[in-house]
């Protein structure tokens, strides 16, 4: 048997694996249960009751604005701008369409949810990577394996491509499932209006940036696992992240007003990567003039620019790893 097919083999047999992978399952379909549920097609009965409810609330606001008026003629020092200020409301602003229940729209509500799946499946990728070869340096099964195939770059590289193509093939096939799973939704709880190719083209392309996503989190986990020679290394990188630069530098940040402070965390990068585009609003500079008045500076994070320091991140850490088992003893 190949390297390859020994280390997918062993990935895909791992119950650490298989339980990850059925607990983001789980989460997942958790997550479309919820939008199904809380989601409903607008069908003639529920349009007619909700403008019911839309008629009914311009009648109570009618009432309600004539019986000021006749508390403004009664006392009009109280009403010093007069009883011509006061509102009155108008058919027009009491539309069913407003009193409708949500309705899950595909073109405009799916790109979250691939967002929400592009990131559950990226921490899935982090702590499945790193358990996939932290586990090894931790019980002594990596030094067996390089007794039988004593080339280390490649034993390391070999895993880390196992790796990689069972992430692309989960990501794709769970994917596609994801984006059918929703697809029902709007088909009977909403609306797949104004699909064109466009769109589809868009939603492909997002779906594309996640899967890189994928795939950099599972490397990331993999190296650092594989520096720290355990699971624990990268988990506890992991929470180092999320704690002290997360949550700690933010507050620091905070207090110090520094200048765009949401560009030094994580979750304006993933959604700059993601969205294409992220705008940034600095709201402790002094506001600058424009045609819409005076505004606080923005600074637009690129996805180019985020995929970058992601592509970076991940080569620099994937380095660092194949360095170290080459000039570190294995012991």
């Amino acid at each position: 048997m190949s390297l390859y097919r020994a280390e997918t083999r062993r990935l895909t047999k791992r119950r650490f694996t298989i339980f990850f992978v059925l607990l983001a399952l789980v989460v997942l379909g958790l997550v479309a249960a919820g939008v199904a549920v809380t989601n409903h097609k607008a069908t003639p009965a529920v349009v007619a009751a909700a403008q019911a409810d839309a008629d009914r609330d311009f009648q109570e606001q009618t009432k309600l604005a004539a019986q000021e008026k006749v508390r403004c003629a009664e006392r009009p020092a109280d009403y010093p701008e007069g009883c011509d200020a006061l509102w009155t409301p108008t058919k027009d602003q009491f539309q069913a369409e407003n009193y409708m229940p949500s309705q899950f729209d595909f073109r405009n509500n799916f790109p979250a949810m691939l967002i929400t799946f592009a990131a559950l499946l990226a921490l899935a990728a982090f702590i499945i990577g790193a358990s996939f070869v932290g586990a090894e340096w931790n019980s002594g099964g990596m030094m067996n394996l390089l007794l039988w195939r004593p080339q280390r770059l490649r034993v390391l590289s070999t895993k880390l491509a196992a790796l990689l193509v069972w992430l692309t093939g989960l990501s794709v096939v769970t994917g596609a499932v994801w984006t059918g799973v929703f697809w029902v939704i709007a088909t009977q709880r909403g609306t797949t209006a104004k699909m064109t190719s466009g769109a589809w083209q868009s939603i492909g392309l997002m779906g594309l940036r996640g899967l890189a996503l994928v795939l950099v989190a599972g490397a990331v986990g993999f190296g650092i696992a594989s520096i720290g020679r355990h699971t624990a290394a990268a988990l506890g990188a992991a929470i180092g992240v999320i704690v002290v630069f997360q949550f700690g530098l933010g507050v620091v940040l905070s207090l110090a007003q520094a200048r765009f402070a949401d560009l030094y965390l994580l979750p304006t990068w993933i959604a700059a990567w993601m969205f294409k585009s992220f705008e940034v609003t600095d709201y402790n500079a002094p506001c600058v003039f424009s045609a819409n008045g005076c505004e606080p500076p923005t600074y637009t994070l690129t996805w180019q620019l985020a995929g970058s320091v992601f592509a970076a991140l991940s080569i620099i850490i994937v380095g660092a790893a194949m360095w170290t088992i080459r000039k570190r003893d294995i012991t």
